[in-house]
Order: C-alpha cells, then sequence, then structure tokens
C-alpha cells in the first residue's frame, strides 16, 4: 500500500464506519497517547524497565499501526499529502546532513 493509497483507505474507513472524523484538537491527543503506547513498549523491551506478568504479550506494530493511523487522521483532516511532505523532507534532510553524519565521530564508536 503506498502512502496515498493509505490516506483514501483511512478516509473512507472514517466516513463510513467511523461516520466522521473526531475534531484535529481530539486527534492530536490521540496522537499523543498512541506515541506513549509505543513509548511504553520501547521502554520496557530496549530500555531498562520490566514489563508486568499481563504485559507480556504486547504488540509493538500494531501500536505503530495505531500512530501511524492518527498521524494519517490528521494530514487528511488538514489537507496535507504525506507523499509530497515526506519526499520533501527527505530532500531537506540530504541537503542539510549531506556531510554531518560522516563527521560525526560518536557514529562510529
Amino acid at each position: 500500500m503506498t502512502i496515498k493509497e493509505a490516506q483514501l483507505s483511512v478516509d473512507n474507513w472514517i466516513k463510513t464506519t467511523g461516520i466522521r472524523y473526531f475534531s484535529e484538537l481530539t486527534n492530536m491527543a490521540i496522537l499523543a497517547e498512541e506515541v506513549g503506547e509505543v513509548a511504553r513498549i520501547m521502554a520496557r523491551k530496549y530500555g531498562d524497565q520490566s514489563f508486568k506478568n499481563a504485559e507480556d504479550e504486547v504488540d509493538l506494530a500494531d501500536e505503530f499501526a495505531d500512530v501511524l493511523w492518527v498521524l494519517i487522521c490528521l494530514a487528511n483532516q488538514t489537507g496535507v499529502d504525506l507523499t509530497a511532505a515526506l519526499e520533501k523532507n527527505i530532500q531537506k534532510k540530504t541537503n542539510r546532513d549531506a556531510e554531518r553524519h560522516k563527521n560525526n565521530k560518536k557514529l562510529y564508536e
């Protein structure tokens, strides 16, 4: 699925199954909540915290998908073409960081 197809698919789902989009502010709060759920898993799986017994079965991929879903909702609501935005962002980073990371000795340790 392309990013454009994902944006169309989410939009179709929202307008049929979801009835309508939540407000942008509500979706922003939901996005923060979903990112927090990813952070919780990362802190326990890759960081120093441990899982509680009930948390042993976590699905990081599903949590990433939840973040992506809400991000797509916000992009759709605000008229952002995520494909174009990502392409522009990659070019910005390429131009800005062309030499920056090559000269970072910490990345070679």
